[in-house]
């Protein structure tokens, strides 16, 4: 039996293929365009999401750990009457594009959905940062809410970490961090994660489905590791989907859809962590393509989707 795309997103994905048709061809390894068309993208995914009031921000820097200064975005209801916990966070983009501001809407909704707050990492991007950088930005983050939670009312011990798409690389490099560093992570949350350089093979069943295609897996992963792509010497830090050793990572939440790219990394992910003895809660969406909750947000795998992720915001 073939893949069969969710009815629900037949006319969603009609429209964004028309946009894309309409668009301009991108050339492989050219990340400069699949930075501008993703930028476009994500703003206009931005005005689909819901939006909420009452959410209270503030403005923070972390140190990275070659001394840059890393700006973090502080989400709040501004009600806490006790530490509790909070999330940090790393948005999607392929790891090339996105920022803070494309993500504002989003994690303003989750926070005014489940209470609890979200820092923001505005992690460097590749090509400008590469390796294992992009993971080291996100543990400074994690590092920096660590030290400084008492002043913003959180549990130290209830801190988790939460990323999609290519946020989903430095989220997951940056638990592995703390991990061998000996900060505790009280759960990871990976939302249809970018995990694995080695991804580059073309599975004909997904490609017709494919929004985040093969090609743009290539350019945004030559990016983050350039002439080190798919050689044996990457680290698991910078690529989690080559890490051996799951032992002593938190809990983790994982889901993506079947018809998505990433689909086979992300349950690779899950296996080495249940393995290791690691609790996961996975999720693999029947006919749901790469991000299909962000444009089909009205679909009801999509609310289905928000309302798990919300469910394990509120037990941390």
């Amino acid at each position: 039996m073939s893949y069969v795309l969710d009815p629900e997103l037949v006319p969603a994905m009609a429209a964004r293929a028309e946009q894309v048709a309409a668009g301009p061809v991108r050339e492989r390894g050219d990340w400069k365009a699949l930075r501008e068309a993703g930028n476009v993208g994500q703003a206009y995914m931005a005005t689909l999401v819901p939006q909420v009031a009452g959410i209270k921000t503030a403005t923070y820097h972390a140190t990275a750990r070659d001394g840059s200064s890393i700006e973090l975005r502080w989400y709040t209801t501004g009600d806490a009457s006790q530490p509790g916990p909070a999330v940090v966070y790393a948005h999607g983009g392929g790891m090339v594009l996105g920022s803070l501001d494309t993500y504002d809407a989003l994690l303003s909704w989750y926070v005014a959905r489940s209470g609890v707050p979200i820092l923001s990492v505005g992690y460097r991007l590749a090509p400008e940062a590469t390796g294992t950088a992009l993971a080291e930005d996100v543990f400074a983050g994690l590092a920096w809410l660590a030290a400084n939670a008492a002043g913003v009312g959180v549990d130290p011990a209830r801190i988790a970490v939460m990323g999609d798409s290519g946020g989903g690389a430095p989220t997951a490099g940056a638990t592995i961090l703390a991990r061998d560093r000996g900060l505790p992570v009280a759960r990871q949350l990976l939302v249809y994660p970018m995990l694995d350089d080695r991804n580059q093979t073309p599975d004909p069943a997904l490609v017709p489905f494919a929004t985040w295609g093969y090609g743009d897996n290539y350019t945004a992963w030559q990016a983050v590791l350039g002439a080190d792509l798919g050689c044996a010497t990457v680290a698991p830090v910078a690529a989690p989907g080559r890490l051996k050793d799951f032992s002593r990572l938190p809990p983790a939440y994982l889901e993506v859809g079947d018809l998505d790219i990433f689909r086979d990394e992300t349950i690779a992910y899950a296996q080495g962590l249940a393995r290791a003895g690691v609790p996961v809660e996975l999720h693999v969406h029947p006919g749901a393509p790469h991000g299909w909750d962000r444009f089909a947000a009205d679909s009801a795998s999509a609310r289905r989707a928000y309302g798990d992720r919300v469910r394990v915001l509120t037990t941390l």
